[in-house]
């Protein structure tokens, strides 16, 4: 069996985001890190693959800094890194991107593919149903855990009613909400032997991929307005205004 589990670098959620001429500053950023669904999603495959046996292809799309989010992920267990090259990543549309994940699962030759519900920059919510739909498989969404048996697999996923199981057979998509357990953390040797694995970088053009032209245009990004200062109230006098602004302004009694 051969697992591919989709994987998006961000901006950590410390990290604190500045536009520069009406984009997001990327250089700016201090950190990125996994989508935080994504690694529900990669933890799900390891276990998977640990207990059906078989491959895992960790699989991103973007510039040359996505290395690192793929040498992490060989940390914890991925067999196989592959970087779809490609340095304008924020250039394309959801569809031009999945277009190219859906070729590289393809040449990966996986059949389970796991992927975050949504990414926790767009949080467009679009990567595993649009894969499932180019490759021709089945897609369950909202996922928190994957078992087998044999060539079945069974989701678990919410319903109105609690939780559901959900049964398909190979191939199949999984989008992942927040799983039943969080992902590992590296140990000393997996973080050594991550750094010498190597990493296939595949280009557009190996894929054979005609992604076509963006349907989406970006007129400008721009930073939340800033929040107003705090107010400050002292003394018994002031509970009937305290208890105004809770009401009136802030809407909490």
């Amino acid at each position: 069996m051969t697992i591919a589990v989709l994987l998006k670098q961000v901006p950590d959620t410390t990290a604190k985001i500045s536009v520069n001429g009406g984009r997001v500053d990327e250089n700016a950023v201090s950190k990125w890190s996994f989508s935080p669904y994504d690694e529900y999603a990669l933890e799900a495959a390891l276990q998977l693959k640990e207990s059906a046996g078989g491959e895992l292809f960790a699989i991103t799309a973007g510039p040359a800094r996505c290395e690192k989010l793929l040498r992490d992920a060989a940390a914890v267990g991925a067999d196989n890194l592959v970087h779809v090259s490609v340095e304008n990543i924020n250039d394309l549309d959801s569809t031009q991107v999945q277009n190219l994940l859906a070729a590289a699962v393809q040449k990966s030759g996986a059949s389970v593919i796991f992927c975050g519900k949504q990414a926790a920059d767009t949080n467009a919510g679009s990567t595993g149903p649009g894969v499932a739909e180019l490759i021709g498989a089945s897609c369950v969404t909202l996922v928190s855990e994957v078992s087998s048996d044999g060539g079945e697999y069974t989701a678990t996923r919410p319903s109105s009613a609690g939780h559901e199981k959900v049964a398909v057979s190979a191939p199949c998509v999984f989008a992942f909400d927040k799983g039943v357990t969080e992902m590992r953390r590296p140990n000393v040797r997996g973080i050594m032997m991550a750094k010498k694995k190597p990493i296939e970088t595949w280009s557009v053009d190996e894929l054979g991929v005609d992604i076509g032209a963006t349907g989406v245009s970006v007129d400008s990004h721009s930073p939340p307005a800033e929040k107003p200062p705090g107010q400050k109230f002292e003394g018994a006098e002031s509970v009937s205004t305290v208890v105004g602004k809770l009401r009136d302004e802030a809407n909490v009694i």
